[in-house]
């Protein structure tokens, strides 16, 4: 599907250097006397990679439909992971490789979205924040609540991801989904 630069809108996926590409922002500018531009932010799909670029006002762009359908997944496979159509219960499977780094937030029986282009899968997108419970940790020791220190905890999905000290194992923590990083403890 052809396109402009006028129709850069957040959201929107182009096939950019023969790869597909999220765009979260785009602003036009005019600077002085020279020709207008497009500034453009955008994500790679597959690799997750932020990038910039600007675009000639009026160059021909291809955008991609993508459509997008929550799914659960079910379970991890040899060499593929299971999803499950929440409505027609049909399990399909997808590749590692096109889960990515996913994989270290994702826990069974959770709802996940699955990103399709012409009925292929091209990326698994979780939302921004998962519940995990902490299965290893050092023990915090008490009075070390008020610093910034930080250590390895172990969650249940078998990531590994840095905690403030008064997290124990067993308690369950808020998880940013994007950025790995550790948000709150969530109480029981």
């Amino acid at each position: 599907m052809a396109g402009t630069t006028s129709d850069l809108r957040p959201g929107s996926v182009i096939m950019y250097n023969g790869e597909l590409h999220t765009v979260l922002e785009s602003e036009h500018r005019t600077p002085g006397n020279l020709r207008a531009f497009y500034q453009v932010k955008m994500r790679n799909m597959k690799t997750g990679k932020l990038s910039e670029n600007r675009f000639r006002s009026g160059e021909s762009i291809e955008f991609v439909r993508v459509e997008r359908k929550n799914y659960q997944y079910l379970y991890r496979d040899v060499h593929s992971f299971i999803f499950m159509d929440s409505e027609s219960y049909e399990q399909i499977p997808v590749d590692a490789d096109i889960v990515g780094d996913s994989v270290n937030w994702m826990k069974e029986n959770q709802e996940v979205q699955l990103a399709f282009v012409e009925n292929s899968v091209i990326a698994v997108e979780l939302p921004p924040h998962v519940y995990l419970k902490v299965t290893a940790t050092e023990p915090g020791l008490k009075g070390d609540t008020a610093t910034n220190v930080l250590k390895p905890a172990t969650v249940e999905t078998g990531a590994s991801i840095q905690v403030p000290i008064f997290i124990n194992e067993g308690d369950t923590i808020r998880v940013d989904t994007r950025t790995g990083e550790y948000i709150e403890r969530v109480k029981d």
